[in-house]
């Protein structure tokens, strides 16, 4: 029996919640499997019990996050280790997830969701998604033959994209976790920038995220990262979960597979992970950039083994969004209650 508890800014959310849903499928013992419970709070690595009236996570309040953890977690306790029958399964929902932006705990039997279904967004661009300034545009469309099929920008691993919020774990005061405005870090021209249209109703997106990107590169290695975003009415953009993945193990962390100039490959991203409320108003971001420093080790592109390196190789990657190569993301969209 385990009763997990996680964040939405924790280093290892996805992974933990990944670990959830693998016990309770794949455990041959249907006592335990029906012995895991869930909460995922709107907070930093380890503080699920540090939310107040007023919870702030970096910088965005998420409003009053509090929940009765302690009677929580004795009832737990004095149920398996003391034996005692106490109304803890009757009482205690399966999952309790916090959702930002509506602000409020809502309850569920699995993870994600089962109301939650895939709505797929594509990425496009006319012009050029390179920064805030550029058109880069997030659509239910699939990406036709006009515009711009692909972007571009250049990666110098001397100057990468700073950490800015997002989610961590034991880095002391190298990066600031939690949701900080993105904008100003998005006048970067080597951060794409894809953006919906404001939504004209609210999004409830709960689950996991995936993407797929189409990308190639001049350099025979490089990485790709990318930050799903809530973009409020006046320009704020709150960063929801981020991720990255280094090239050359596209394909498993047991092999390294190079890149070819004038190549494209197909990028799986790993899932990320939020319980989160775009607002009537709001729009949803995505950025797509190569580095995210200090919180991931900067790639040199070299094809080498970084750490032991110090001669570094510019690399002018592309992300392509064409009717052949439709990079996407795929949002777990929860259906509203009939």
């Amino acid at each position: 029996p385990s009763f997990w508890f996680c964040s939405w800014y924790d280093v290892s959310i996805s992974t933990n919640l990944a670990l959830f849903n693998h016990v309770r499928n794949n455990i041959e013992d249907p006592e335990v499997a029906d012995n895991q419970y869930l909460v995922i709070a709107p907070t930093l690595h380890c503080r699920y019990t540090r939310a107040t009236e007023n919870t702030i996570v970096g910088e965005r309040s998420v409003g009053d996050a509090r929940l009765n953890y302690d009677e929580q977690i004795y009832s737990w306790f004095d149920m398996w280790l003391k034996g005692e029958k106490n109304d803890f399964k009757e009482k205690t929902p399966r999952v309790q997830y916090y959702t930002m932006g509506s602000n409020k705990w809502q309850h569920a039997e699995q993870w994600p969701p089962a109301r939650a279904e895939m709505v797929t967004f594509y990425l496009s661009s006319e012009e050029g998604a390179n920064s805030l300034f550029g058109d880069g545009k997030l659509s239910l469309n699939e990406p036709e033959k006009k515009g711009s099929e692909s972007d571009g920008f250049a990666y110098d691993p001397m100057n990468p994209v700073k950490s800015y919020g997002g989610n961590v774990c034991c880095t002391g005061n190298a990066v600031k976790g939690g949701a900080y405005d993105q904008q100003q870090m998005e006048t970067r021209n080597d951060i794409l920038v894809y953006t919906s249209d404001v939504l004209e109703e609210g999004i409830e997106v709960s689950g996991f995220i995936e993407t797929t990107l189409y990308v190639g590169s001049d350099a025979k290695d490089t990485d790709f990262t990318i930050k799903l975003i809530d973009v409020y009415p006046d320009g704020r953009a709150y960063n929801l979960d981020e991720t990255i993945q280094r090239a050359k193990f596209r394909e498993g962390y047991d092999k390294e597979v190079f890149m070819e100039e004038g190549e494209v490959y197909k990028l799986d991203m790993t899932p990320l992970s939020t319980s989160n409320y775009f607002e009537k108003g709001h729009r949803i971001r995505i950025e797509v950039s190569r580095s995210n420093f200090p919180r991931f080790t900067r790639n040199l592109n070299t094809g080498g083994n970084n750490f032991d390196e110090s001669e570094a190789v510019i690399a002018n990657n592309k992300v392509f969004h064409s009717p052949k190569y439709p990079s996407q993301i795929k949002l777990p969209i929860v259906s509203k209650e009939m």
